[in-house]
């Protein structure tokens, strides 16, 4: 047996090289924290660092105002989403003939 057999991460575990996904009551709480921190950071902070921050919140704030955007409109043309949704009619089966 090698070593590294028992440490291979397999096919869908959460190690794996994939975005977490978020609703949105999350992507506003990681909003609020972002700020928070960006905010409580020391002036000798890296610079790299608070960029990074920076860009996650910009990521954030569009992400949350695409989402907005979406919902509103939703609510405002909700004919058109029930079209999407409806079934075909169904085919004649021997029992409902």
């Amino acid at each position: 047996m090698r070593k590294d057999e028992h440490m291979r991460a397999f096919q869908g575990q959460m190690s794996d090289n994939q975005p977490i996904r978020r609703n949105q009551a999350e992507k506003e709480k990681q909003l609020r924290d972002l700020k928070e921190t960006i905010a409580s950071m020391k002036s000798h902070t890296s610079p790299t660092l608070k960029e990074s921050i920076q860009r996650r919140i910009r990521e954030l704030e569009v992400e949350l105002r695409t989402i907005a955007r979406e919902k509103a409109a939703k609510a405002a043309n909700p004919d058109a989403q029930s079209d999407r949704q409806r079934r075909p009619p169904r085919r004649n089966t021997i029992r409902s003939m």
